[in-house]
């Protein structure tokens, strides 16, 4: 008899981009792997921060969706147009409510032999702990966000005594917890001092098949409206305040005198219109804004560039691993990365040589990587991204382990 898997987690598919689209795709390869698949989410509302057609019109509510061997229970919760630090503990805390009441339904049931968290939010595995001290389950408490610094670091919680009683709580779920697991080196690191347990390495991955490399790229950029000799630096994700965008426009400024030179903003988020009225105001003409592009024409897209932007503040490079990297490794893209020496991102892509790296928040630092990503021959660069997509970010390889070691380990 197979394995009953039960997921814990605000963001799940159809979410295109970040912690959504990992957990979904996570889910949906333990169902086609034979496992009996539960999963306790809301509604997809990321990165546009609203939730999406036609989910809108039952977001109030609860709902059950069947998926062959995946049921997924969508649970009502707080949305703020424009996030803060407050707006998100209040997003985070109406999700656990509301989880907590859609798990309550499920402990009579027949019982979950693993329990999977994903953080953010953190404190979604107090959920997982109730369910393993009533029932028995192994938890696995999984990072892809050192949540609770990069609020403390990012002034998004100003409040120190709130700051050490979030400490609280995750050293008590890290004590509970079976297995904990994070994406980087750096950030297992820093885990593993907190929570005294070994930490189990468990990155992002990418489907290397259907994003993979094109050799027509120059034809490609004509399809969206530039000249094949135009140099096109792409930013494709979310749009939010831990990125430091304004960065892209500040270098948009400095470079503008090379009229071939275009800069790409794709994505959406609560900072997008502020980005959109900067660039206005600037007279910034080398700016473009696209919307999101729909998934079965992002491999084109992502080929369409010359330049991909991976932007950060320097305060968050080593408390977050971006989920883009994997993609533009997996298109044989060229990374421009702002990451400081020291930090895991750092770390990585120096030691594969497979992106250029300049410090975070150093405007001519970007200024100076921008002109060598588009003037240098870096076709080495950008070959040895795909190699390290294809030898260790499969999903089939990275799922295949977790497999062995937290399901049936």
């Amino acid at each position: 008899m197979s394995k009953r898997i039960l997921l814990i987690g605000g963001n799940f598919s159809p979410e295109p981009t970040g912690i959504g689209k990992y957990n979904g795709e996570m889910m949906k390869w333990l169902a086609e792997n034979g496992y009996d698949c539960t999963v306790i989410t809301s509604y997809p509302y990321y990165p546009e921060w609203k939730v999406q057609p036609p989910y809108d019109k039952k977001k109030n509510w609860y709902t059950r969706e069947k998926q062959g061997k995946l049921t997924v229970y969508r649970c009502p919760q707080y949305v703020p147009a424009k996030p803060t630090g407050k707006t998100r503990i209040m997003l985070d805390f109406s999700f656990a409510v509301s989880a907590f009441f859609r798990l309550l339904t499920l402990l009579p049931r027949k019982k979950y032999d693993v329990v999977i968290t994903v953080v953010p939010p953190f404190h979604l595995g107090l959920l997982a702990v109730i369910y393993k001290k009533l029932r028995g389950a192994k938890v696995f408490y999984h990072i892809q966000d050192m949540q609770i610094e990069a609020a403390r670091d990012l002034k998004m919680i100003a409040s120190p005594k709130l700051i050490n009683i979030l400490f609280k709580m995750e050293r008590y779920i890290f004590r509970q917890a079976d297995m904990v697991g994070s994406i980087s080196d750096g950030m297992m690191k820093k885990i593993q001092e907190k929570a005294k347990k070994d930490i189990f390495f468990f990155p992002n991955w990418v489907d290397v098949n259907k994003f993979h490399p094109i050799e027509e790229r120059l034809l490609l950029k004509t399809e969206y409206g530039f000249a094949a000799t135009d140099k096109i630096v792409l930013y494709s994700g979310a749009i939010g305040e831990k990125q430091g965008l304004e960065s892209i426009l500040q270098a948009a400024q400095a470079l503008k005198e090379d009229r071939h030179l275009k800069f790409l903003i794709c994505g959406s988020g609560p900072y997008k219109e502020r980005l959109v009225m900067q660039a206005a105001e600037m007279g910034l003409e080398n700016v473009i804004f696209f919307p999101l592009q729909p998934f079965e024409r992002f491999n084109h897209f992502l080929n369409m560039a010359d330049v991909h932007l991976v932007i950060q503040k320097a305060n968050a490079s080593d408390l977050v691993m971006p989920s883009k990297l994997t993609t533009i490794l997996a298109v044989g893209g060229l990374a421009l990365i702002t990451a400081n020496s020291g930090t895991s991102l750092h770390d990585l892509v120096s030691t594969h040589n497979m992106g250029i790296l300049v410090d975070a928040e150093n405007q001519a630092a970007l200024n100076e990587g921008i002109l060598r990503s588009v003037n240098e021959d870096v076709r080495e660069i950008a070959g040895n991204g795909r190699a390290y997509a294809e030898n260790y970010l499969s999903v089939s390889r990275i799922m295949g382990r977790f497999e062995e070691h937290v399901v049936v380990g």
